[in-house]
């Protein structure tokens, strides 16, 4: 901090969003006043929450004289010492958090998607003022993840980041796994109990997971990753059949957040996969989140609760309150942005990984030996394969050996144009088995 910022006798809060997340920080902060006094060093007061509309109904009740539809205004006080940003999205919330760090607050955010997109814009200007961003709370709700892998494993040289995110995405595929439900039918359920919103495009389509993925990739490896860095699939294209053909492996299917050291270049992919059912990951049910998390001196490390909802996600975000409060009564300031390995991101091509392909096929000879000569012609080779079936429901499940992305789908691709093939009908990448 700046030589002429003097220690002061309270810490001054406004909070952006009043919504799930933000009505609980208000309710944490009005509820556990005195312990935050206590564990901070001195008062925290909330002075201003700023909604975008007064009369909306709320979870909590805010004293009027504390709401305010003027967000600008508010951090662009004197007075605030901390900004909380709990409305999401990219615009208003950077201008509003760049404003609040050149008008001297420090700024805890759960703003994932913006951090995803323009994270160094931020970074940048937290560093010009001297001030702190903390954002725990925009990876895995609750899940103490981000502030491990920027301090606890400091000293340590993280090789890899398996996680499981989304909770709507895992409370579909989960139903899917236990009741044998479509996905259609799935969403319909998750919608139903609140896990998955009337528009699910962001989750479904692996949006959410990748913004997420980003911001991992971005502390693990020390190198700025973003959204449009991370390649992306949803899971709107499973299928029962790939939920059962798991299930024969002894496998779930997870829509997996993947980040890794391939090289010294930066791996960072989205996608649904098949994962052992010895696998930590797979025993992670309904919208629960899980970060697997590997490394060369710690080994294998599991991060594991509530991955959303207004009071888990309040929880990281008053974590990083006091963090930052301490830091400001010591006239200090926490880690900023570490970037300093500017590693390159691989393309989606090169990264090596599995694949799951099941084929409708003629019922005579030679197919085998053909399907197998496909998968050699780019070099891939065949760990196992199984034939299902008689006739015309003759049907090759094939698991491949790892290599490259671009070689898979090649032989994919080249598979669907051969006569004896009839159908590709599932193709799903394999991760958590032997190579």
């Amino acid at each position: 901090m700046g030589e002429g910022d003097k220690r002061p006798d309270r810490l001054r809060v406004a909070v952006l969003g009043c919504g799930s997340v933000g009505s609980q920080v208000v309710r944490l902060l009005t509820e556990q006043a005195g312990d935050l006094e206590a564990r901070v060093g001195a008062p925290v007061e909330l002075v201003g929450v700023a909604v975008r509309r007064l009369d909306a109904a709320r979870e909590v009740d805010v004293p009027a004289d504390l709401l305010t539809t003027d967000a600008a205004g508010l951090v662009a006080r004197d007075d605030v010492d901390l900004v909380v940003e709990v409305i999401g999205g990219i615009e208003p919330a950077r201008s509003l958090i760049l404003s609040a760090l050149d008008h001297g607050a420090s700024v805890v955010t759960a703003n994932k998607a913006l951090l995803a997109e323009d994270g160094p814009t931020l970074f940048e200007a937290a560093e010009k003022a001297d001030r702190d961003l903390y954002y725990e709370a925009a990876v895995a709700g609750a899940i103490p993840i981000l502030r491990p892998l920027r301090e606890s494993l400091a000293g340590d040289r993280v090789t890899r980041v398996l996680g499981i995110v989304n909770g709507t995405t895992n409370f579909i595929l989960d139903k899917m796994d236990t009741s044998g439900a479509g996905f259609s039918e799935a969403l319909e359920e998750a919608q139903e109990l609140g896990y998955a919103e009337a528009d699910p495009t962001a989750d479904v389509e692996g949006f959410d997971a990748a913004a997420k993925a980003a911001i991992l990739a971005s502390l693990a490896f020390h190198s700025r990753v973003t959204a449009a860095d991370v390649y992306r699939e949803g899971i709107s294209e499973v299928t029962a059949g790939d939920i059962s053909s798991a299930r024969e492996m002894g496998s779930v299917v997870k829509l997996l957040a993947i980040c890794e050291l391939r090289d010294d270049q930066v791996a960072v992919r989205v996608h649904p996969a098949m994962i052992p059912r010895s696998h930590p990951l797979a025993s992670v049910r309904e919208a629960y989140n899980a970060v697997f998390v590997e490394s060369e001196a710690a080994g294998q490390l599991m991060f594991y609760g509530p991955g959303a909802g207004g009071s888990p996600t309040a929880s990281a975000v008053l974590g990083d309150l006091v963090t930052v409060a301490r830091n400001r009564l010591a006239r200090t300031r926490g880690a900023g942005e570490s970037a300093y390995a500017d590693r390159a991101v691989l393309p989606m091509g090169e990264t090596r990984t599995r694949y799951h392909v099941a084929l409708d096929v003629d019922d005579r000879s030679g197919v085998l030996a053909a399907v197998a000569t496909a998968f050699a012609d780019q070099g891939v080779s065949i760990q196992t394969v199984r034939q299902e079936g008689r006739g015309a429901d003759a049907q090759l499940v094939v698991v491949s050996h790892a290599a490259t992305d671009a070689a898979l789908s090649a032989t994919v691709e080249h598979l669907r144009t051969m006569d004896i093939v009839r159908d590709v009908t599932s193709v799903m990448r394999v991760e958590g088995g032997d190579e």
